[in-house]
């Protein structure tokens, strides 16, 4: 397990500033949780974190590595993200065998077989499913092979962002269950991107608030379960908290 510390982290796209100097830390085994309204950076922290956006200033620590300075091998190796949309992040070509034994090919691991199979075992799936292709699954099962290419190398940090919004409410509480479950058994340090405060609430220890690129706040869970000394302060993170349990209690 290894910690994350993220320092100053901006990024501009044209003229428009993304993200605003972004720092906060994620302990060892903790589940880091980011929420905030649709564009105010959430997921492009992911990307940036994840290397898929490069252009970003700051730093981005994974316990005492600078994560720029590490070599690729080794960085997909202690780093992985599990996308919003598995149909998406999957190629619709390449059967389930094969996404999963193409990362190990590429790093050289040679217990191809042994590894594919706990891995799928990990995450719930029939040895069978390795040779179906994605259009064969179901939205869960194709999510469940998505989070199984990300544990294929066995890393130390998964990156989440919202792995669980395009799925029905009853296979979403399947996968939360799974992430739970594998972080638990076997150490996880998770960053996840959610817009749904429930799922904050049953996965994170802590969170941080965005508003237009900036991070607004940090909390911990007691503020979604109404914890007096560990409620927000901040005019948006108030607002967001509180328009949730008023929209949960509606429901």
């Amino acid at each position: 397990m290894k910690p994350i510390r993220v320092e100053d982290l901006s990024i501009t796209l044209g003229s428009t500033r993304i993200l605003h100097d972004i720092s906060f830390d994620v302990r060892a085994g903790e589940c880091f949780g980011l929420v905030g309204e649709s564009g105010s950076g959430k997921s492009t922290i992911l990307r940036c974190m994840s290397l898929l956006m490069s252009a970003w200033q700051g730093r981005v620590m994974i316990g005492e590595d600078d994560l720029r300075g590490l070599p690729l091998a080794r960085r997909c190796r202690t780093l992985q993200m599990v996308f919003q949309d598995p149909y998406g992040s999957l190629h619709p070509r390449q059967s389930v065998r094969t996404t999963l034994s193409e990362p190990l090919r590429i790093h050289g691991i040679v217990d191809r077989d042994d590894r594919m199979a706990r891995t799928m075992t990990d995450v719930g799936l029939p040895l069978a499913f390795l040779d179906r292709f994605p259009h064969q699954l179901s939205g869960g099962q194709r999510q469940r092979v998505a989070i199984a290419r990300a544990l294929i190398l066995e890393p130390e940090i998964l990156l989440l962002d919202e792995p669980t919004s395009a799925l029905d409410v009853s296979v979403q509480a399947e996968i939360l269950n799974l992430l739970a479950e594998l972080r638990e058994r076997r150490g996880f340090t998770y960053i996840m991107v959610s817009h749904d405060l429930a799922v904050v609430d049953h996965m994170c220890d802590r969170f941080a608030v965005m508003q237009k690129g900036h991070l607004v706040e940090v909390l911990t869970r007691g503020a979604l379960t109404g914890i007096p000394d560990e409620q927000p302060r901040h005019p948006y993170a108030k607002e967001l908290i509180e328009a949730s349990i008023a929209y949960d209690r509606a429901m």
